[in-house]
């Protein structure tokens, strides 16, 4: 990973705490990160998970691996130093991401596991959450879904340092979440994402304003009471 270049630097702290941001959104700011060869469904999934929170009123942000090449990660190519490079920006942004309070849905093949791993320790030190998914398929669907043609061109020799064909792809030891979507529906995937979310805290199920916030506090505190 990169190392500090840059000398008499201090983080700076502001007035709004991370709570504070969290109680604003009704939510918890945390990272989804979904990991699979190409052509394993993983922008897909991430797009209706994304809708599907916003239809609840929660608040994601997807990065996606392609849509980042194009602008912040633009300088990089796809060697394995680029690629490490590539996860430790991805890791930074999407720590900020979930400082902010927002649930980034970080689509990437992220193919080592020794970079998935630094990503999920930096966002351990900070104390945020990191959900790793394992977007799952067998290399013969995915070559035969190619939905960019890429897989069509690696075996044509016109890429090279391709995922599954001529660089390896390091599966999840243990991930959060596992994915085999060769045999799921879209809708069962993102479902078990959401079950997830509920059940770790990170969201609440349903749509809630800040006046049901309001009104489940003052029944707690009244529950409180009678209990005292």
């Amino acid at each position: 990973m990169a190392e500090q270049k840059a000398t008499n630097v201090t983080w700076q702290d502001g007035q709004v705490t991370r709570e504070d941001r969290f109680q604003i959104l009704r939510q918890k700011g945390a990272t989804i990160w979904f990991t699979g060869l190409s052509g394993s469904g993983k922008s897909t999934i991430a797009i209706a998970l994304e809708q599907a929170l916003f239809d609840v009123g929660k608040l994601s942000y997807r990065l996606d691996g392609d849509n980042v090449r194009l602008g912040i990660n633009k300088n990089l190519g796809f060697s394995e130093q680029d690629r490490k490079e590539n996860i430790r920006r991805i890791g930074e942004i999407a720590k900020l991401f979930g400082d902010a309070g927002t649930i980034a849905l970080s689509s990437f093949i992220s193919p080592y596991q020794e970079d998935r791993d630094e990503v999920r320790k930096l966002h351990e030190v900070a104390n945020l959450e990191f959900v790793e998914v394992f977007v799952d398929c067998s290399l013969a669907v995915a070559e035969e879904r190619d939905p960019k043609g890429l897989y069509k061109k690696a075996r044509a020799g016109q890429i090279k340092n391709f995922t599954g064909i001529d660089a390896p792809y390091e599966a999840p030891a243990k991930p959060e979440i596992h994915l085999r979507t060769d045999e799921m529906t879209l809708e069962q995937e993102v479902s078990i994402v959401i079950d997830y979310l509920v059940d770790n805290g990170i969201i609440r199920r349903g749509y809630y304003t800040r006046t049901d916030d309001q009104a489940d506090g003052a029944a707690a505190t009244a529950l409180q009471g009678n209990q005292a």
